[in-house]
């Protein structure tokens, strides 16, 4: 027995041991764990008073925090509806950052309660923090709370007061800059140049600018963008475009001749035609181009704000799409250098303007548009003063050129082709009303009475003046014969080219024919003192005599006879080789009379006393001319040399001064 309860003692004693050792072990690491925590448990104690606070920052009695809660309650109402407004803000973030084109009814819907919200964000946020600032200033001054509570609430709010940040956080810029961008689309996308076609006299255009659903869509986008400061943005993008839309259309017509210079308008000889398209030009930019734009701006923007936002947005693309540029191109006409010619283009520019008047006055009659009036009417005072100064100076003008040596071949002079066919023109439809219409205005800024015959004395007055020259001109010539072929040209050109014209028409029928007359009596003067001299030559007297016995001295007085009608008529035949007859059915005539006048005579001569020279052998001295060679030979006279084939004649067919017959009269003006 003994020896068995030895080993349980020792059982024991070993398991006392193993748990003292244990207890010993976890104490040690309980020491350790202990020295490790030591700092924290410091920075813990360090944190106890603040986190006493966050926990529990309300420590006043109940009753003294029953009077508070009327506070608390007015605080946190407009705090909570502000809050909800926020969450309602950042719900539309997402559709207000789309493509405004996919749904743009809808995005304007939604922008305009971002607005709203906004709005009311504005309103009542303020009031929000004030509330909260009161509580705060309540809690503190009753010390309702831990002070360290109550000093974080009061940063929070300074900072809240302080901040500049868009309540929104930029939503609504972002939101209004993709506005401008669809804005800016529709017009890109919808917006084609027009295009000018010419079907005779008539016009034809592309259709509306803009299409009326776009015109709505944009009008919806200028509401948003006017109700957020934003318009003046959107007015210059549409001015932008529709700039470069007007800009493209007028690039199709290829208007490089506005820009030539006063220097140039002096040597371009094509300068009518240009005047002419300028004229096609200004109506279609004028009736088609503008006209639409000033519909359009007043579509798109009359209900974005006053009338002067849309006029002046016109006035802007007017002046930006090359109206100036027009105006420009007239005035470089006005001072160009003053001729004749220049009276008809002055006249053509104020015409393309009258025909527009109602139009220039309706579109650019307000003040945005003050440069254009100024200017335009700067260029009808400058056409008017021009073209009534030209034509003042005519009669002086033709009765200057008096002075001035006849044709030496006795055509036509250049003068007067030119003053009849010009002043023919200026009574024909198309000129006579505008010159009269210029004629009065001009007299009405002088404050004098237009009187109704004051166009057509001066042409009367012109054309005396035209008769007094070639009267004097007729007599500088040294050969009274050449002077007969320069008068008969001369009233035939009268009465040729004016009979059926409204020149003749002003004239008279007995004016006209009193030159038809002058031409035939110079005409018989004509062969009188020069062809008409020959046959008397080619004498039979003495020849019958002699017939009989005397043919040695028969042949003498024919040789004799023969050469002196040789010699006088090869003298006058090259003299008059180098005169000219102007009009070919008149020259034709007069070549049959004197072919008539010297032939027979010739060819009977020959025939009767022919004979006896022609077996002498220098027969060849006498018989010079068969009648058929100087029927040939006499029929050749009076023609245009090839360097005269271009001289100045009347050959317009529709009572207009031609550019050729304008570059030709250049070699002698009449206006300097």
């Amino acid at each position: 027995m003994e020896e068995d309860s030895k080993p349980k003692g020792l059982a024991s004693l070993l398991a006392a041991r193993r748990s003292l050792q244990a207890s010993l072990d976890r104490s040690r690491a309980l020491a350790s764990a202990l020295d490790r925590a030591g700092p924290r448990i410091g920075e813990i104690q360090q944190r106890l008073p603040s986190l006493e606070a966050a926990v529990r920052p309300i420590r006043a009695r109940r009753e003294a925090l029953a009077s508070a809660a009327g506070h608390i309650d007015r605080a946190v109402g407009p705090a909570a509806a502000v809050l909800k407004v926020f969450d309602a803000v950042h719900g539309l973030e997402h559709s207000l950052l789309a493509d405004p084109r996919t749904d743009l009814p809808a995005y304007l819907s939604l922008l305009q309660r971002l607005e709203e919200a906004l709005r009311f964000l504005s309103d009542n946020c303020s009031l929000a923090v004030q509330w909260l600032d009161d509580i705060v200033d309540y809690l503190s001054d009753h010390s309702l709370a831990d002070s360290r509570f109550v000093s974080l609430l009061k940063s929070s709010l300074e900072s809240l007061k302080s901040s500049s940040a868009p309540l929104d956080g930029g939503l609504l810029v972002a939101a209004l800059d993709k506005l401008e961008g669809e804005f800016r689309r529709l017009l890109d996308d919808h917006s084609s140049p027009l295009s000018m076609t010419s079907s005779g006299d008539d016009m034809t255009i592309a259709p509306s600018p803009l299409p009326v659903q776009i015109i709505a869509k944009l009008q919806a986008i200028l509401e948003r963008m006017n109700a957020n400061n934003r318009l003046n943005r959107c007015v210059a993008i549409y001015i932008e475009v529709r700039v470069s839309i007007v800009q493209a259309s007028l690039r199709a017509l290829d208007l490089g001749y506005l820009e030539i210079t006063q220097a140039e308008f002096d040597h371009v000889q094509s300068i009518q035609a240009h005047i002419e398209k300028w004229g096609r030009h200004l109506e279609f930019s004028v009736k088609h181009l503008l006209e639409a734009e000033y519909k359009l701006c007043a579509d798109v923007f009359e209900r974005a704000g006053p009338p002067e936002l849309w006029t002046g947005c016109f006035a802007e693309i007017a002046a930006q799409t090359g109206i100036l540029a027009f105006l420009r191109f007239g005035k470089t006409v006005t001072e160009s250098k003053k001729d004749p010619i220049k009276l008809l283009k002055l006249l053509d520019i104020f015409n393309s303007l009258n025909k527009l008047r109602l139009d220039f006055n309706r579109l650019f009659g307000g003040k945005a548009c003050a440069d254009i009036q100024n200017q335009t009417r700067d260029l009808i005072k400058r056409v008017i003063n021009g073209a009534c100064e030209i034509f003042g100076e005519l009669l002086v003008q033709v009765e200057l050129q008096r002075a001035n040596p006849p044709p030496s071949d006795g055509g036509v002079p250049r003068l007067i082709s030119f003053i009849t066919n010009y002043c023919n023109t200026l009574l024909g439809e198309d000129y006579r009303p505008v010159l009269t219409l210029v004629l009065v205005i001009q007299r009405s800024w002088e404050q004098k009475k237009f009187q109704d015959s004051l166009l057509i004395d001066a042409i009367l007055n012109i054309m005396k003046a035209i008769e007094a020259n070639f009267e004097n001109w007729s007599k500088l010539y040294e050969d009274v014969t050449l002077s007969y072929i320069f008068m008969m040209n001369t009233h035939w050109h009268f009465f040729k080219n004016l009979k059926g014209t409204k020149l003749g028409e002003l004239l008279g029928d007995t004016w006209l024919r009193e030159h038809e007359q002058y031409k035939d009596y110079y005409a018989n003067f004509f062969i009188r003192e020069s062809w008409g001299k020959l046959p008397s030559l080619l004498s039979r007297d003495g020849l019958i005599l002699l017939s009989g016995g005397g043919r040695a001295t028969a042949r003498d007085l024919v040789k004799k006879r023969l050469k002196a009608f040789n010699e006088m008529f090869d003298e006058m035949y090259q003299k008059q080789s180098t005169w000219v007859i102007s009009d070919n059915d008149l020259r034709v005539k007069i070549c049959q009379l004197v072919v008539q006048a010297i032939v027979p005579v010739y060819r009977s001569y020959m025939q009767n006393y022919g004979p006896l020279v022609e077996q002498d052998a220098s027969a060849s001295k006498y018989v010079k001319y068969t009648a058929e060679g100087v029927e040939k030979m006499l029929g050749s006279l009076f023609q245009h040399k090839p360097e005269r084939s271009t001289s100045l004649r009347s050959r317009q067919t529709n009572g207009k001064v031609s550019p050729a017959m304008i570059s030709k009269y250049h070699t002698t003006p009449t206006v300097v």
